[in-house]
């Protein structure tokens, strides 16, 4: 390849068997086409602090998790969603295998949240919403919701906080969710995704994912989904089966037969007499 002078470097046609070249400085040709050397995988967990966007670039101009992250050379981009209002863990990675196990439920990579909600939801309440409800024409997946703390001074007083596992993210869903039955979020912060979590991150704050960490979300297995549960049907009472035809006649017919007897005994007695 080399001797028919199909290779140039830097705009030279290179035949010496040996030459040596740098893929990060130097350009490589190949009958004419650009030869680059595959990104290195990069993992970053990132602390998103409220009113940044979860994009890469913004068409209004507001800062982006992107802007947050200095030095990184890869084309790096946020995996998943986190609405612009809300706080908290965000994955970024060139990784397009990894970006998909870690968005798509069937893996059963549960997102976890910190969730303030106005008022205290009754109980009956908070099970309708982990069963699902209907948001925007489609049932939600079941999800975990536990009681933190409540801001009164009794378990039913204030406002309330709640940790909230989801295994889907539509848009803002858990705001919709709680909306959805009359308690709306006030504070949403999201402190795991699947098995990665680190309450020493700040808002802002960044760092690479251990080995460890990837091979956690590398090794994420699919979940089944659980059939949702169906309320069971009473038997139906058993009907009443329909009497025989003729049953009735052969009652009336034999009570006939015995009053005929009857009479007919009498009028020979009378007859006797």
């Amino acid at each position: 390849m080399m001797r028919a002078g199909r290779i140039t470097l830097n705009g030279r046609v290179v035949t010496e068997l040996g030459t040596r070249a740098d893929p990060d400085r130097d350009h490589i040709k190949v009958d004419g086409k650009l030869i680059t050397r595959a990104e290195e995988h990069r993992y970053i967990i990132i602390y998103k602090p409220k009113e940044v966007m979860t994009t890469v670039e913004d068409p209004q101009g507001r800062r982006t998790v992107i802007d947050l992250v200095r030095g990184v050379r890869e084309r790096i981009y946020p995996v998943g969603r986190l609405d612009y209002h809300s706080e908290g863990l965000v994955l970024l990675t060139n990784d397009g295998e990894l970006a998909y196990k870690v968005s798509h439920p069937k893996h059963g990579s549960v997102k976890t949240y910190n969730v303030k909600v106005r008022g205290v939801p009754e109980e009956r309440i908070v099970d309708k919403l982990r069963r699902g409800i209907t948001l925007d024409g489609k049932r939600t997946l079941p999800c975990d919701i536990t009681p933190i703390k409540t801001t009164g001074k009794t378990a039913d007083e204030g406002n309330s906080w709640w940790e909230v596992k989801l295994r889907e993210g539509r848009t803002q869903q858990i705001r919709k969710m709680f909306q959805a039955v009359g308690h709306p979020v006030s504070k949403l912060r999201r402190v795991a995704i699947g098995p990665i979590a680190d309450p020493k991150l700040s808002p802002g704050v960044w760092r690479e994912l251990t080995k460890h960490e990837v091979k956690l979300l590398a090794t994420l297995k699919d979940m089944p989904v659980k059939p949702r549960r169906v309320a069971a049907k009473r038997p139906a009472a058993p009907k009443k089966k329909p009497a025989k035809a003729g049953t009735k006649a052969r009652g009336k017919k034999t009570t006939s037969r015995s009053t005929t007897r009857r009479t007919t005994t009498r009028s020979r007695a009378a007859r006797r007499g």
